[in-house]
């Protein structure tokens, strides 16, 4: 840095950069943009937007301490409690064993170890890959994060940090199945679901270090340059038009949309949606020029893949994901990302640009054959709103058929809303935990990046999850986003990932247990302000 503050080049620069400072100072520009942030200032202040990320609410708080929390904490941390008993007993023997040193040092590495399973699990070909494995795999990533706190007395599994919604929605996830109309069609689906779960359980209990966070960051940065390289292949070689996937006569002349591992082009684009944010996180917080070099190839190389797989909600998230992760990281550059992205659109290829446009055509099949889906998945709900039909699209897809409820040209497959889909096969509970887990876990990451005491890593780690998992939501509205078990493991990854942070964070900013002081709630508020 010295070398560089130093150089001809720099001494060159600064003045000229000094300058072009004060003229914006006193520019038109800038006074647009502080007449704005005045504005935004005094509406936000006291609102009620504020007031629910400042605060947290009474469950929220009651959470941690109450005796469910701590039974259930208890009841799935016994291996842990009984593996620190055995340790206490030797511990002269294992810590003067070899073997013994080397699997705590293995064990006490389960991040990883995700990290690694994340990667194949991402970039093998979806013809060679069995959602088995991704059971298997975390189970034993479970075995090994219960062996991890071996030698820590206060080691337990963190369900006190999932929070309360995202428990109840497991709980709901479980119950469904009983209550399937099919079972035997929805017991496929809970090993999805509970694979799911032991991700996010595993990484919020076994992430220690915001250096750990920065290595995930940068597996699924290589596992997106990976699957990016595969679309970028696929173009190369052509893909053929699939006109189930387009509505040719609003579309002519675009090419065949890519999909890279994942077998449809609007599965590509959510995935890539959901990485995209991490990637930049990474090339943003990363210390080594290594870290940076990886987040900017692989932002780069996502932008362009996502662009090929012509996915119009996926694009329309990843403009909401990186809106807040600006806003969230520094919203003074609101301004300047609003005049590049549209500056940027005079850039894009024309059958992307015609593609954009074709998100306002109402005579656009692609967009109009999604309403028969809606109406059918409405009928259901009329008659089952508090259990669904049960777990699973084969659950759903079989009642609606047999109840003669969908009347569209083509065949029912899922209700194309991740909202509608989780409540046909949850129920209203589902939904509601469901959606109250995701936002209790944006609440929680505004407050973790507010505070603004934890480290970069940590920070951005956080900023780029909720980032990702709101976008993803968003772009939940037009698609059912987990219609693809790999899918759906990748949304609770960057889920883990995010609440792993939020946890993180917690210890770097201060004690956890004790509520927010007036210091932080204006903290809070001028970050949204």
């Amino acid at each position: 840095m010295e070398v560089v503050k130093s150089s001809v080049f720099c001494r060159l620069l600064t003045p000229f950069w000094l300058y072009l400072t004060r003229v914006y100072d006193y520019s038109v520009l800038a006074s647009v943009q502080r007449g704005i942030s005045g504005a935004w200032k005094r509406a936000c202040s006291g609102s009620v937007l504020v007031g629910f990320l400042a605060r947290e609410g009474v469950l929220s708080r009651g959470w941690k301490h109450s005796l469910f929390c701590r039974g259930l904490t208890g009841l799935l941390s016994l291996p842990t409690i009984l593996l620190q008993w055995i340790y206490r007993r030797g511990e002269v023997l294992f810590e003067n064993s070899v073997a013994a040193r080397i699997v705590f040092a293995v064990v006490e590495q389960t991040p990883l170890t995700v990290g690694w399973l994340m990667l194949a699990f991402m970039v093998i070909p979806y013809d060679n890959w069995n959602n088995s494995y991704s059971f298997m795999g975390f189970v034993l990533c479970l075995i090994l994060a219960m062996a991890a706190g071996m030698r820590k007395p206060d080691y337990r599994m963190a369900l006190a940090d999932l929070g309360p919604w995202l428990i109840a929605f497991a709980g709901f996830v479980v119950v469904a199945w009983p209550l399937s109309i099919y079972r035997n069609l929805s017991g496929r689906f809970l090993v999805f679901h509970v694979t799911c779960m032991l991700c996010v359980l595993v990484l919020v209990t076994t992430v220690e270090r915001k250096e750990q966070l920065e290595r995930l960051l940068g597996v699924s940065s290589l596992a997106m340059i990976v699957m990016s390289l595969c679309g970028l292949w696929q173009r190369i070689q052509g893909v053929e038009v699939n006109p189930s996937y387009v509505d040719l006569t609003v579309n002519q002349g675009m090419p065949g949309r890519v999909f890279g591992f994942y077998e449809n082009p609007n599965a590509f684009g959510e995935v890539l949606l959901m990485l995209l944010p991490l990637a930049i996180a990474l090339m943003l917080c990363s210390r080594s020029w290594g870290g940076r070099f990886l987040g900017l190839v692989s932002t780069g190389m996502g932008c362009m893949a996502i662009a090929m797989t012509y996915s119009r909600a996926a694009w329309i998230g990843l403009v909401v994901a990186l809106f807040l992760f600006v806003f969230l990281w520094n919203r003074k550059l609101i301004p300047a990302a609003i005049v590049i992205g549209i500056a940027g659109l005079s850039f894009l290829p024309d059958t992307v640009f015609h593609r954009i446009l074709t998100i306002f055509n109402t005579s656009d099949t692609s967009t109009t054959s999604r309403f028969p889906y809606y109406q059918a998945a409405g009928e259901l709900l009329r008659m089952r709103p508090l259990t669904g039909a049960g777990l699973g699209t084969d659950a759903v897809r079989k009642a609606i058929a047999q109840l003669h409820l969908f009347h569209g040209k083509d065949l029912f497959v899922h209700c194309h809303d991740i909202y509608l889909q989780v409540w046909c096969e949850t129920g209203i509970f589902g939904l509601i935990t469901f959606v109250g887990g995701i936002l209790w876990t944006f609440k929680r990451g505004v407050s973790a990046a507010a505070a603004g005491l934890c480290s970069r890593q940590t920070r951005l780690t956080v900023i780029g999850g909720v980032s990702a998992l709101m976008g993803t939501m968003v772009c939940g509205i037009a698609d059912y986003i987990w219609n693809y078990p790999r899918v759906m493991l990748i949304f609770w990854f960057v889920c883990g990932l995010s609440l792993a942070g939020i946890r993180l964070a917690a210890r770097e900013n201060g004690p956890a247990d004790l509520p927010p002081q007036k210091g932080e709630y204006h903290a809070i508020e001028e970050s949204l302000e």
